[in-house]
């Protein structure tokens, strides 16, 4: 009896897990959150029940067959909108595992941003902005959503700010004596020595 428990054991595994949907199977359109209503109307019945965020969300474009020529972008910043449903070539994101490119067809993932470049790439053209942080949400229907803290086209950046910044964050982290401090200074090279390279780069 005990020899073949681990066999089926291993078999209702398998089974549930071949039956497990992905996320790449969910429909395009989201759908009514039907548990919800069920438990609202028999609470209140004569009340029409309230919008969840599920009712306010657009529908997901679903995954095509074949892999698009262009990639999707859209590029936010808490206060704005810097790039919007802009069909581009390639995207090079800095994720906190190094650059990271992507093109259309590219598999579902999340990455987080580190300080460095975000290079957009249309034909010839290239656009730079330099991010302090954030994450890229690639899509497995060739969507790319990228959220930073802040942004700035890197053709913006002031060179003698930088050096100016970097020599007045090393000093300060060569000369502080609580932790705290010593990571506020720490982070302030970290993003001042990425802006360096960006503009050397």
């Amino acid at each position: 009896m005990y020899r073949h428990s681990s066999r089926r054991l291993i078999q209702a595994l398998g089974d549930r897990c071949r039956r497990r949907s992905f996320s790449t199977d969910l429909p395009a359109a989201p759908s009514e959150d039907a548990a919800f209503v069920q438990a609202w109307r028999k609470v209140a019945p004569n009340i029409d029940p309230p919008k969840t965020p599920l009712a306010f969300m657009k529908p997901r474009p679903p995954t095509p067959s074949s892999i698009p020529s262009k990639l999707t972008v859209n590029f936010v910043l808490p206060y704005q909108s810097e790039i919007s449903n802009k069909e581009v070539d390639m995207v090079i994101v800095p994720a906190t595992t190094g650059q990271m490119g992507v093109l259309p067809g590219h598999v579902a993932t999340i990455a987080e941003l580190k300080p460095g470049v975000l290079s957009v790439h249309e034909g010839n053209e290239v656009t730079k902005y330099f991010v302090s942080s954030g994450f890229a949400f690639i899509h497995a229907n060739s969507v790319t959503d990228i959220v930073a803290v802040e942004a700035v086209p890197v053709d913006r950046i002031d060179p003698s700010l930088v050096q100016k910044g970097l020599a007045d964050f090393t000093q300060k982290l060569n000369s502080t004596t609580t932790d705290i401090e010593k990571a506020e200074a720490q982070i302030g090279v970290d993003v001042h020595s990425a802006l360096n390279a960006a503009l050397s780069g």
